[in-house]
């Protein structure tokens, strides 16, 4: 017995490492591929279940690394203290315009119900509201503290949007009147779709007890509806989120996807909250009645991370398809970062001249027609923006999406005069002796030397961009 053990053990080692090496094997290749090969490979070379698993993968992918790069977690962080400073003015402002319409108790007790685990801290807050509210109504405070009011809510939703504004890589937000008038429509539309959210979802309890549950298979679906209203509220209180806040146009797909998961991730949050109150209770000897305090912010920050890697996520499903040679869009060599500029200017150039074809370009179309990664694209035009040689246009009906135009006369635009500028581009003015190190300078301006000759000076509008 005692041989056959010892014959047994190296069998199963020999086992064991064949096991090893399969799973090294197949995990590098897997690796390999998220990192390396998937963003190579164009949108025409796949199609079915295979396209939707690599854009699936991109997508998952992309988000995760977008929300470590861009160190989310402390915008996360951010946000939770502007929530907490503006929480009360928020919920003065909500509660004014509920108070309006006559729905203040509807809209309070609906807020408890989808709520639960901080019934504690929202009966504190309506109270500091109540008395925000009278002493802003209250003598000469009436004037100073309304739009002390309006500021701290405005201020908390302008960085709400420039938080997202800086996921979607667009470093321009929202005109001054566009911001009063979309923020006015946040706050006057979220009390009124609370309370219809509250009235459906007693219609629902009225005709499920009513006469629905005498039927065997209706009343299980009305008891499951009756579940899931608070839920898909939740979702599409995400998904507007989604596509209201960033300035530029979303859409509705990829932000309901967005939506779900961050509805999902945000009701099992809720659910370890909740069960996890008896556990945490032990801070109540640290902090005494303080001891709600430092979980609420726990569950801001939470709540943050989960808006924001969502956004990030939404991002990247609705811009998949132009994630191609990802990896090398942050390593771009200078002299190529030159030739995309030219080649992103000059279509800019092409479609202002072009009188066939009256729309001007955006960052989309552009990244489309070249077959630029659309980040790169980003740069690019924000690159070109500072130097003045492209304006951004938002028109009235469409303010989200930006439209590109030449800033200069297209007949003094060269291909020298935008290389010039590039390498022009930041400061110069450093404590470097230049006549001590004049020879070195000179070879440095020698080198640039072919930038004034004729070729140099072709004119980007006489550039066959590959016609």
């Amino acid at each position: 017995m005692k041989k056959k053990n010892t014959e047994s053990q190296p069998v199963t080692r020999k086992k064991k490492s064949r096991f090893i090496r399969k799973w090294n094997y197949f995990f590098n290749r897997f690796f390999f591929f998220v990192t390396k090969d998937m963003w190579h490979i164009r949108e025409h070379e796949v199609k079915g279940i295979h396209r939707i698993y690599l854009n699936a993968l991109k997508s998952i992918y992309m988000a995760i690394k977008g929300f470590v790069a861009e160190n989310l977690t402390q915008k996360a962080s951010a946000l939770t203290y502007s929530t907490v400073l503006s929480i009360v003015p928020l919920l003065a402002v909500l509660l004014g315009i509920a108070k309006g319409f006559g729905i203040q108790d509807i809209f309070f007790k609906t807020l408890l119900d989808y709520f639960p685990s901080h019934r504690e801290e929202l009966n504190h807050s309506f109270d500091f509201v109540d008395n925000y509210l009278d002493q802003v109504r209250s003598g000469i405070f009436l004037g100073f503290g309304l739009i002390l009011l309006c500021y701290t809510v405005f201020n908390l939703l302008s960085t709400i949007e420039g938080a997202f504004n800086e996921i979607w890589e667009k470093p321009q937000s929202r005109p001054l009147k566009a911001k009063i008038m979309s923020y006015f429509a946040m706050l006057f539309l979220l009390p009124i779709i609370i309370t219809v959210s509250s009235g459906l979802t007693l219609a629902m309890s009225t005709i499920k007890n009513s006469f629905v549950k005498d039927y065997v298979i209706i009343g299980p679906i009305a008891e499951l509806i009756l579940h899931l209203i608070p839920f898909i509220l939740i979702v599409f209180t995400f998904v507007g989120m989604f596509m209201a806040m960033p300035n530029v146009k979303v859409r509705f797909f990829p932000a309901l996807l967005s939506g779900i998961l961050a509805g999902v991730a945000f009701q099992t949050f809720q659910m370890m909250y909740i069960n996890g109150m008896m556990w945490i209770s032990k801070y109540n000897s640290i902090y005494g009645s303080f001891a709600a305090f430092p979980l609420l912010l726990l569950w801001i920050q939470l709540t943050w991370v989960i808006i924001l890697f969502c956004a990030k996520l939404c991002y990247a499903i609705q811009n998949v398809d132009k994630f191609y040679y990802e990896k090398e869009a942050t390593l771009v060599s200078r002299r190529y970062n030159d030739f995309l500029t030219i080649l992103v200017a000059g279509h800019i150039v092409h479609r202002f001249i072009d009188i066939s074809n009256l729309t001007p370009h955006t960052a989309e179309s552009i990244a489309d027609t070249c077959k630029i990664p659309i980040r790169l694209t980003m740069i690019i035009i924000r690159e070109l923006i500072e130097l003045g040689i492209i304006i951004e246009v938002n028109y009235p009906e469409d303010l989200k999406t930006g439209y590109y135009y030449p800033a200069i006369d297209p007949d003094k635009i060269t291909v020298g005069f935008i290389i010039r500028l590039l390498d022009a581009k930041g400061s110069e003015n450093f404590k470097v002796d230049r006549q001590r190190f004049a020879t070195e300078w000179e070879l440095i301006l020698a080198t640039r030397s072919g930038l004034k000759d004729t070729t140099a000076e072709t004119l980007l509008k006489d550039l066959p961009l590959g016609n």
